[in-house]
């Protein structure tokens, strides 16, 4: 097993060049994450760790489904597996210690958003909630809250937020209640991540706030890619305009550091 530098990215594009994952291309295109592999003039099997996921494609490798990096102290780690036998070695590796579910991916297709019908969410919001850019004090905010610190995740510094990231806030008061912002970013768009104080949910905070995101992305010609953790969030996604693609396996693996 071994780390691979960012300038050998290119040599694993062939080994996942049919993930349509945009956390993948993240990662390839050297915005964020990285990768390992069996061997690196010639791999044949690779992995990627980008924020709360590590991706595994080509040929199943014991090594790397054991890889989990020292400085990798986030309490879970969501393992997509890039074939059937990637996932028996998962579950054999970390067996008792994984819960199996399915994610949703949706169609990255252009042109598909209804921007009266966004704009029609927004207006819809009670006049007690505002929408709110992510400027610097709000991106320190949220990251320091365990609710919503995924938001802004995966950017070391606001300065890097502010070049690369994108996101708006709802706040109740002065409170912040719910975000929609990239978690993750690639050379044509973001990755969506949405996250909604536990008392502000079903309120449409959610469908407010991922319209306006969706809305400023359209507007600057990059695409906001939505892959959902569960049914709630496909609903959502399909309510904004999104077309289911397919389900996937997904493992969740506690991690013990």
């Amino acid at each position: 097993m071994h780390y691979l530098p960012e300038e050998y990215m290119y040599r694993i594009e062939r080994i996942f060049d049919r993930c349509s994952e945009t956390m993948i291309w993240s990662c390839l295109q050297g915005y964020m994450g990285k990768g390992w592999v069996d061997n690196v003039q010639n791999p044949k099997s690779a992995q990627i760790l980008i924020g709360d996921f590590c991706f595994f494609a080509g040929v199943p490798n014991l090594d790397l489904v054991k890889n989990i990096p020292h400085y990798y102290t986030t309490p879970y780690i969501l393992m997509v597996p890039g074939s059937d036998k990637w996932g028996t070695m998962i579950e054999q590796k970390y067996k008792g210690n994984f819960q199996k579910f399915m994610r949703y991916a949706f169609k990255k297709e252009s042109e598909i958003f209804n921007t009266e019908k966004l704009q029609s969410y927004i207006k819809k919001l009670s006049e007690e909630y505002t929408i709110k850019n992510i400027d610097e004090e709000i991106f320190n905010n949220v990251k320091s809250e365990p609710w919503s610190k995924d938001l802004c995740s995966q950017f070391s510094s606001y300065d890097e937020y502010e070049k690369l990231g994108l996101g708006f806030v709802i706040t109740h008061n002065t409170d912040i209640v719910c975000g929609a912002s990239s978690y993750t970013v690639y050379n044509d768009g973001i990755e969506i991540e949405i996250d909604t104080k536990e008392k502000y949910r079903r309120k449409g905070l959610a469908l407010a706030c991922a319209s306006k995101l969706i809305l400023e992305c359209v507007d600057r010609d990059i695409y906001p890619s939505w892959d959902a953790a569960n049914r709630e969030s496909a609903s959502l996604a399909e309510k904004l305009g999104y077309h289911f693609d397919s389900e996937y396996v997904t493992y969740a693996i506690t991690n013990f550091r």
